[in-house]
């Protein structure tokens, strides 16, 4: 007798785990009773083998697969989660929110987009190694590449993100970087750029690049100069003219850059804080007003560089530059594509395939439950007949939006041997 018990609680264990969870509660609830309250110590460890399983929950919702399987660790039966890249997405879209009320308050749309740009844009597509290369890898906090010329006055936007990024830990300066840099486009009325997350920084000032990286405003062939800058960068003729079409924001300041009027009548009064000279009217707007003024040079009162120029000057630029002062849906489509470029040059992505915080990932629509596709017959199902059939298939585990992967045959020979025990169990 006890060696039967024996057997038929070892097939109770195997058949159960088999069985979905729902099935599994069901069977033990309707066969250990019988052996209450003197069924063999066994028998409690089979009921214990038949409570649910811990399940580890995701920590952080953008994560892919693989990079959430790393994130897991276990210790002594229990689960714990570690985080997930070089950011954390939560923090990211908190951080995002955070800059958004910054513009709001301080205006500084241009100063944040020319950090993420000169983060970025030290890139040399000839060097392969991680730093060496250059780019988006958050070197700019540093005082050494802080101090390079292009660079002047960049001091202040690091010093209004340093509460931002003091506030969220697990956000990189890299990321931080390129998050404000893209925010304030969008917050400018400009186009939505499609970005991704996950860079990693650079750890010391001896990995800064070397100065000269970036472009100069008045050198003496400037189209020539251009090419040479972006085409380091993989970047072609079409991204050139797009990207200087962020000048439509901002102003230049002559004790910064040597270049542009200490004020105008467009920017005596701000807003945010006075002086320096625009190329736009409405230079806190994001539009393609830039191309239109730099094309017809009427107001004194707005900059024109000589880069600025050589757009409409250089044969294969000023294509583009016409096109854009044309057309804004033109430009914004090709500004978003070459900023999102721009912004993942010379980074190093943990995981590699990058983190998305976009607010327009939307969760996969779970398939409608149709009882007929269900059923090997033509003639449709009346209601009640398909609430049935729904009752049933949920009753064993199944639901409309995942497949059952239970084995039915194995299941059913194991539950029939079941019975046939059981039954012999209580016939003795």
């Amino acid at each position: 007798m006890a060696e039967l018990l024996s057997s038929s609680a070892s097939l109770s264990y195997i058949g159960a785990c088999l069985l979905p969870p729902a099935s599994r509660r069901a069977m033990i609830r309707s066969a250990l009773p019988r052996f209450s309250p003197r069924r063999p110590a066994y028998f409690r460890a089979v009921a214990a083998s038949l409570r649910p399983s811990p399940v580890p929950s995701p920590v952080h919702l953008g994560c892919s697969r693989g990079a959430l399987g790393r994130a897991f660790r276990s210790s002594h039966g229990s689960a714990a989660a570690a985080k997930c890249g070089a950011s954390d997405p939560a923090q990211l879209r908190s951080a995002r929110e955070d800059i958004r009320g910054l513009l709001k308050s301080k205006y500084c749309h241009p100063i944040l987009i020319r950090l993420g740009w000169h983060d970025a844009g030290t890139y040399d597509k000839s060097i392969k190694e991680w730093p060496q290369r250059g780019g988006a890898n958050g070197s700019l906090r540093f005082d050494a590449e802080l101090k390079h010329g292009a660079n002047a006055g960049l001091i202040n936007a690091l010093n209004l993100l340093k509460p931002i990024k003091e506030k969220y830990a697990g956000v990189t300066y890299a990321d931080l970087f390129q998050l404000a840099s893209a925010t304030a486009v969008e917050e400018a009325g400009g186009p939505k750029i499609p970005m991704k997350y996950g860079r990693l920084d650079v750890t010391g000032p001896e990995q800064c690049p070397e100065e000269g990286k970036l472009p100069a405003a008045g050198p003496p062939s400037p189209a020539s100069h251009l090419r040479e800058v972006f085409y380091r960068m993989g970047l072609d003729d079409k991204e050139i003219v797009a990207l200087s079409g962020a000048h439509t924001l901002g102003r230049s300041r002559p004790e910064r850059s040597g270049w542009g009027k200490p004020e105008t009548k467009y920017t005596n009064d701000g807003p945010g804080a006075p002086g320096g000279q625009s190329w736009t009217v409405q230079w806190l707007k994001f539009d393609n007003s830039y191309f239109k003024d730099v094309k017809e040079q009427k107001d004194e009162d707005l900059l024109v560089l000589p880069t600025d120029a050589a757009l409409f000057d250089d044969p294969s630029f000023k294509v583009y530059a016409e096109r854009y002062a044309e057309d804004q849906d033109a430009f914004f489509k090709d500004y978003a594509e070459a900023h999102s470029k721009l912004s993942n040059l010379g980074a190093k992505f943990d995981p590699p395939e990058g983190i998305s915080i976009s607010d327009d990932a939307e969760a996969p629509v779970p398939e409608p439950f149709k009882a007929a596709k269900y059923s090997s017959g033509k003639r449709e199902l009346s209601e009640a007949m398909k609430q049935k059939i729904r009752s049933e298939y949920e009753a064993v585990g199944g639901s409309p939006d995942k497949p059952l992967t239970s084995n039915y045959f194995l299941n059913i020979i194991i539950f029939v041997a079941l019975l046939a025990i059981l039954t012999s169990l209580l016939g003795n």
